[in-house]
């Protein structure tokens, strides 16, 4: 369930209840203090990216918790230089290029071939013109999946999940709104702000 690349912000559940939202060691932290107060209601912890749940632990001190995490505080610190670079391997790394694989059919490798600048520059192009022509859609695509993935986790047998589900696949700002009104006032706030960046 962890994601492989730590995001910036998470935000934990405790039942029905937001517990914290914050860098995944203000979240650990919270979530470690609310499992030692006890209480009955399951914790689970969203990834603000995604909208799926990862796994923490949070057993030992508040300083071994931390150090637990040390990875994704660095990831979160503005000094990006506190994690080692990984190795590089073939590409123009000083640049940013990762050289990766790519299947083509031969019509494909041909085409490519003959466009200036070689095949890594045509495709270099093409990628960045379609992010260009679907870059909302990509976003709008992107905040439904992230709130349909909490939503299924937090909300699957509430009253009007399906046709939430269905306004919010649709864009339907209005009708998702209307019909989440009954759930509870975290779980609401959370999925609309996950679906529309509220």
């Amino acid at each position: 369930m962890t994601s492989a690349t730590p995001s910036a912000s998470y935000t934990s559940f405790q039942g029905h209840r937001r517990l914290t939202s914050g860098p995944l060691h203000v979240v650990a932290l919270a979530v470690k203090l609310a499992a030692e107060h006890g209480g009955t209601k399951p914790i689970l912890i969203f990834d603000d990216r995604t909208g799926r749940t990862i796994d923490l632990d949070t057993r030992g001190t508040d300083e071994q918790v931390l150090a637990r995490h040390a990875v994704a505080l660095a990831y979160n610190a503005s000094d990006v230089g506190a994690i080692p670079d990984p190795p590089r391997g073939r590409g123009r790394p000083k640049l940013g290029v990762v050289a990766r694989e790519v299947t083509l059919l031969p019509r494909h490798w041909e085409w490519l071939e003959s466009q200036p600048g070689g095949s890594s520059v045509t495709l270099r192009k093409l990628v960045e013109e379609a992010r260009r022509a679907n870059g909302e859609r990509d976003k709008t695509r992107a905040q439904q999946e992230r709130a349909y993935h909490f939503m299924s986790a937090m909300a699957g047998d509430m009253p009007g999940f399906e046709e939430a589900t269905r306004a919010l696949f649709a864009g339907d700002r209005a009708k998702f709104g209307e019909l989440i009104t009954k759930w509870p006032g975290d779980v609401r706030d959370y999925a609309m702000e996950l679906a529309f960046g509220e």
